[in-house]
C-alpha cells in the first residue's frame, strides 16, 4: 500500500485512492500513528501530544476526536507518541521530526505541512515554529503555555505549591523536593479538596489569588502541579526554579505571606536544563496561531499572553495571532473550532489573510 501511495502522489492521483492509508509503528523507541485520508488534499498536519507521565501509545488508543475532524476535512495526520513521558521536549521535538521524515519518505511530500498540539504539544508547536522554519508552513499552537518555561514553571506551577503551602503547611510534600514516588491519583485530589473543604477561609483565600473557582479544581491541579515538579526534578537533577527575589501580593495579608513563605533556590544545572528546553525567541519562522481558553486553571490565559509581549518586544508581532474560546476548561477547544483555526492559518501562509484576533465564534446548534 505504501509504494503504491508514493507511485501515485508522484503521478498526482492521490485524490483518486480508493481507501483510507492507517499505520502505526515505532521509530526509535517512540510508537506512532499517521493517517491518509481517502481523497488527501496534500497536506500534512503533524501533531503534538500534551503531558503525560508515560509515552504515548497507540494499539488500544480511543481515537482523538479533533485529528478525527481534521482526517475527514482530506488533511494526513501523524503523531507520535514520544520516546518518554514527563517534559519530554528534547525527546518530542527529535521523534516528531523524525516521523515527519518517515512521512515524506513512505507516501511522498507533501505540499502543505502544519505543525499542531495540546497544552505541552501547543507549546511544542510555537518551539517547531521557530526552530524548523523550513519544515513547517505554519503552527496552530491550542491551550498551550506559550512562554518561556522557567517563567511559566515558576509564577504558575511552583509558586502556586508555595502559596498553598503557607496557609495549608505539610498537607504536600516539598515542592523543591517532591519524592520519587509521588504520583496523582483520585484519590489524592479527593483527600486534598477535603482538607480544603476543612478550611473553607483559607482555601477561598488560595482559590482567589490563583484564580480558580472551585476547591475540586484547586485540589486537582495543586496535585497535578506536584507530580510535575516531582519529574522535573527527576529529569534535570534538582530543583529548577528560584522564588527568593519574588514579593507576592494579592491576599488579604501580603506581608505576612512573603514573611512566611518557603524560599527555595534552583539547582543550577536544573535551571539551564530547562532553559535549554525551551526559551522562546519571540520570533516565529513562520505564521502561529494561538487558541486558549478565557477560564483554564492549569494554563491560564495571562500564560499566553507572554508570547505576545515577547513578539512585540522581537518586532514579531505580525507573526502571531491569539484567538479565544468563551468555555471553561483546560484545552477545551472543539474540533469544529481546531479545523477553522487551521483554515485560517492556512488562508494566512505565504503573506495571505491574517486572521483575526479576539473570540472564536461559537459553534452552531444545528
Amino acid at each position: 500500500m505504501k509504494s503504491w501511495l508514493r507511485v501515485l502522489f508522484s503521478l498526482g492521483l492521490v485524490a483518486a485512492l480508493a481507501a483510507a492509508a492507517v499505520e502505526t509503528g515505532e521509530i526509535n523507541g517512540a510508537q506512532f500513528r499517521l493517517e491518509v485520508p481517502e481523497g488527501w488534499n496534500g497536506v500534512l498536519v503533524m501533531y503534538c501530544h500534551g503531558y503525560s507521565a508515560t509515552p504515548g501509545r497507540f494499539e488500544s488508543a480511543k481515537p482523538n476526536p479533533v485529528l478525527g475532524a481534521l482526517v475527514k476535512e482530506g488533511y494526513a495526520v501523524a503523531q507520535s507518541g514520544y520516546a518518554a513521558g514527563g517534559w519530554a521536549i528534547p525527546e518530542a521535538v527529535q521523534d516528531t521530526e523524525a516521523l515527519r521524515r518517515h512521512f515524506i519518505r513512505q507516501y511522498g511530500a507533501p505540499k502543505e505541512t502544519y505543525v499542531t498540539g495540546h497544552s505541552m504539544g501547543g507549546f511544542l508547536t510555537m518551539l517547531m515554529v521557530e526552530q524548523f522554519p523550513t519544515a513547517y508552513d505554519g503552527g496552530l499552537a491550542l491551550c498551550g503555555p506559550l512562554a518561556p518555561i522557567t517563567w511559566f514553571g515558576t509564577r504558575r506551577v511552583f509558586d502556586l505549591r508555595v502559596v498553598c503551602d503557607y496557609y495549608f503547611p505539610g498537607v504536600l510534600p516539598s515542592p523543591a523536593k517532591t519524592p520519587a514516588d509521588y504520583a496523582r491519583g483520585a484519590a489524592r485530589n479527593q483527600e486534598l479538596e477535603a482538607v480544603l473543604e476543612g478550611k473553607p477561609e483559607q482555601a477561598a483565600i488560595v482559590r482567589r489569588w490563583a484564580g480558580i473557582r472551585t476547591n475540586k479544581e484547586l485540589a486537582g491541579t495543586l496535585v497535578f502541579f506536584t507530580e510535575i515538579l516531582r519529574e522535573l526534578q527527576q529529569r534535570t537533577g534538582g530543583n529548577p526554579f528560584d522564588n527568593r527575589n519574588t514579593i507576592y501580593e494579592g491576599t488579604p495579608d501580603d506581608d505576612a505571606l512573603n514573611d512566611g513563605v518557603g524560599r527555595y533556590a534552583a539547582d543550577g544545572r536544573a535551571a539551564e536544563y530547562l532553559r535549554a528546553w525551551y526559551t522562546p525567541t519571540g520570533r516565529p519562522a513562520r505564521p502561529l496561531l494561538a487558541i486558549h481558553n478565557t477560564y483554564d486553571v492549569l494554563v491560564p490565559p495571562w500564560v499566553t499572553n507572554a508570547y505576545s509581549t515577547l513578539t512585540e518586544l522581537s518586532g514579531s508581532s505580525p507573526g502571531f495571532v491569539q484567538q479565544w474560546v468563551k468555555r471553561p476548561g483546560h484545552c477545551a477547544i472543539t474540533p469544529e473550532e481546531t479545523a477553522r483555526g487551521l483554515a485560517q492559518l492556512r488562508a494566512w501562509k505565504g503573506g495571505g489573510k491574517r486572521p483575526p484576533s479576539g473570540s472564536v465564534p461559537m459553534p452552531s446548534s444545528r
